[in-house]
């Protein structure tokens, strides 16, 4: 769902019909701080933001970000500093700060069941991103988009407000080295007590049966359960296993190799829901014969009335889709993180303009390297040319990219002004079942969270 298009509105709305709503916590940082910047329409960031645990930390952010009446015409957003392995302690904050407030505005008075999901293989913020939800009392953690095979344990710890780690990768390591990112919560509390937390349930996203098995026996913690995602979901896909084969059209190729053995999953002991796919009539059903506990979907959601998504980019591509001009393609170069990446087109659509001017000011999904004098450093593959192949990166892996962190921003109404005073330009992600909205519109042209779990749910008996 990219940056908070599976905002708190979103998971609120979902929660309320008693589901799983589920927060992106995906730069959730930027996302707080921009909508300080755009005023806080409504004031619900500052009223989350004032229940906050840790003293002083809300009134420090807002007096640095917060504009009562928002940028004016041709003001570029102020930004955070990008991630390191090691930030001022005011710079985490922002972290847990932005987590602890998605999650509360989803939860607000109500007792539904909230969670929030994040990329494991954007690691430097994860840690203070958790404890932030939890401070919230999330109730579920869900990852994919890489092995989180130590996130359980670092469950635990958090629960108890006690230091964890999280093995960092860094690329060009000499042997023998490794590299970690630590959290030590009690860094923030001073003298005060911190209240007593919840552990979330942990829902590890895989896309094959080894690591589900693999996450089962050798997780630093008890892994909850499983989301099995199929390549057509939307996002970063899982790579396909084995040599790898493209379409004519150069998209990747999944086979037999691809598939999860459903029964072998479940032999695990371990519940687990199918992404991908599923948001369609029928697919809570098969689901839940093929041995699920239910469906994880995406697509439809992130059209509907509630989600982030702007309303203009809602009504393009809806209008599209039941024009049949709308196309979903994978793109297996676009992300930096070398993950396929599923891309929307249509005409008129972002991507028909001039090509971007390469910047890196958000660098969420830079990567750390060994320096030759031993020092990390951060580069990207979608960073200007010559800057990724001075800190000895290859031309030849810049072919292609696309700066992922600024456009799906865009995609929010939250586009950076760049000195040319454009915006910068929106990519939308979306399953492939997105081709087939209009089965589920049947003629409307705008829907609600509730419309899209009561079809979903009409041919699933009340008692399932």
């Amino acid at each position: 769902m990219g940056i908070a298009v599976s905002n708190w509105r979103l998971a609120r709305s979902v929660s309320l019909e008693g589901q799983l709503g589920v927060v992106s916590g995906t730069a959730i940082d930027t996302v707080l701080v921009r909508r300080l910047q755009d005023g806080d329409e409504g004031g619900h960031v500052r009223r989350a933001m004032a229940a906050f645990p840790i003293p002083g930390v809300a009134e420090s952010i807002l007096k640095k970000f917060y504009l009562p009446s928002g940028r004016a015409p041709g003001q570029l957003y102020a930004l955070l500093a990008m991630p390191r392995q090691v930030m001022r302690p005011e710079r985490v904050l922002v972290n847990i700060m932005a987590a602890f407030v998605e999650v509360f505005l989803a939860k607000e008075g109500h007792d539904g069941v909230v969670g929030i999901n994040l990329l494991t293989k954007v690691q430097i913020p994860n840690l203070p991103a958790l404890y932030g939800a939890m401070l919230a009392d999330v109730d579920a953690v869900l990852m994919g988009a890489g092995i989180p095979k130590e996130i359980p344990g670092s469950l635990d710890h958090l629960a108890k407000h006690e230091t964890a780690s999280l093995r960092l990768d860094v690329e060009d390591m000499p042997a023998g080295r490794e590299e970690r990112l630590t959290f030590d919560p009690m860094v923030f509390w001073g003298e005060h007590t911190p209240p007593p937390l919840r552990r979330p349930f942990f829902l590890a996203i895989i896309a094959s049966t080894s690591l589900a098995t693999m996450l089962t026996r050798k997780a630093n913690g008890h892994v909850d359960g499983f989301i099995i995602e199929g390549p057509t979901a939307g996002g970063h896909n899982a790579p396909p296993r084995g040599k790898p084969t493209f379409t004519a059209s150069g998209e990747p190729v999944y086979g037999e190799r691809d598939e999860v053995d459903l029964d072998q999953v479940g032999a695990l002991g371990r519940p687990f829901w199918l992404a991908g796919g599923s948001g369609r009539k029928g697919g809570l059903a098969d689901a839940l014969a093929a041995g699920a506990h239910g469906i994880q979907v995406g697509t439809l959601f992130a059209y509907c009335e509630e989600s982030g998504l702007s309303p203009e980019l809602k009504r393009s591509v809806v209008a599209s889709s039941v024009s049949g001009e709308l196309k979903v393609r994978t793109d297996p170069r676009a992300s930096p993180t070398g993950y396929p990446f599923k891309i929307v087109s249509w005409p008129g659509g972002p991507g028909s303009e001039k090509p971007r001017e390469r910047k890196c000011d958000l660098g969420y999904l830079r990567v750390p390297y060994a320096r030759p004098d031993g020092r990390i450093d951060y580069r990207c593959s979608s960073e200007p040319i010559k800057d990724y192949v001075r800190k000895g990166g290859t031309v030849e892996e810049t072919e292609g990219r696309k700066c992922l962190c600024n456009a799906l921003a865009s995609d929010i109404d939250m586009a950076q002004i760049r000195d040319n005073g454009e915006l910068e330009p929106a990519i939308v992600t979306s399953g492939d079942d997105l081709q087939a909205i209009q089965t589920f519109l049947a003629g409307r042209t705008a829907y609600s969270a509730a419309d899209v779990l009561e079809y979903l749910l009409a041919a699933v008996p009340a008692a399932g």
